[in-house]
C-alpha cells in the first residue's frame, strides 16, 4: 500500500495531476480542494489511496491527511464509490463536510450530484460517530481571478467527472456570466450543485 507520492508537478487539471518521481509519471485523481492547494506549485507531496480493480489501478491523491481520512470513511459507506467520494469532497470543503455529518444535515449532502436521500442518510448514520470536528477549521486557498481559460478548464473537469459536454458548457457559461471573478474550482463547485 502506498502512503504518499512526492515529486514534480508535470500537469495539473481540476480532476487530476501528473506527478513525476523516479523517472515515472503517475496520474493521480484529485478533488477540487487538492487542486486549489496544488495551483502554482512545482513540486508536491500527496497522500494517496490506491484503488485496485479488475479493470484499472487508480491513484487518488490528497494534499492533507485529513482529506484522505474523510475519503476513506466515505468509501467505507455502502453505495459510495471512489468517484462519488471525490465528488463529495470537490463540492463541500473538508471542515464543512465534517460539520454536515456531525450535525446530521442530510439536505446539505443531497446537493452533491449523485447523492440521493438514502445515500445521504446512510453516510450520516455510518459516519456520525467516526467524525471528529476540529475547532481549527483550515480551508484551502482560492485564486481570485477567473477567465475564459477557467471556464474551459471547468468544462474539461466536469466532462472528466462524467457530465454531458453541452450541459457542462451551458452551466459553466451561466455561472461565469453571473460570477465573472470565480476561479476554476469555484465554477466547478457551483456547477456540481446545478448539474
Amino acid at each position: 500500500m502506498l502512503d504518499y507520492i512526492k515529486g514534480e508537478v508535470v500537469e495539473l487539471t481540476p480532476a487530476s495531476v501528473v506527478i513525476e518521481t523516479g523517472g515515472l509519471g503517475y496520474i493521480v485523481h484529485i478533488s477540487l480542494n487538492t487542486y486549489s492547494a496544488l495551483n502554482g506549485l512545482k513540486s508536491c507531496k500527496l497522500y494517496v489511496y490506491e484503488s485496485i480493480r479488475e479493470d484499472a489501478h487508480l491513484l487518488f491523491g490528497f494534499m492533507e491527511k485529513r482529506e484522505r481520512e474523510l475519503f476513506l470513511l466515505l468509501i467505507s459507506v455502502s453505495g459510495v464509490g471512489a468517484n462519488t467520494a471525490r465528488m463529495v469532497l470537490s463540492s463541500i470543503a473538508v471542515y464543512e463536510l465534517e460539520g454536515i455529518i456531525a450535525t446530521g444535515n442530510a439536505n446539505a449532502l443531497k446537493t452533491v450530484k449523485g447523492i440521493g436521500t438514502k445515500t445521504a442518510e446512510r453516510i450520516i448514520i455510518d459516519l456520525k460517530d467516526k467524525i471528529k470536528v476540529s475547532e481549527n477549521f483550515g480551508s484551502f486557498p482560492t485564486p481570485a481571478n477567473a477567465s475564459s481559460e477557467a471556464a474551459k478548464e471547468a468544462v474539461a473537469a466536469l466532462t472528466m467527472l462524467g457530465f454531458n459536454l453541452s450541459a457542462s458548457q451551458k452551466t459553466v457559461a451561466k455561472i461565469e456570466k453571473e460570477h465573472p471573478t470565480f476561479a476554476v474550482e469555484e465554477i466547478i463547485k457551483h456547477a456540481l450543485k446545478i448539474l
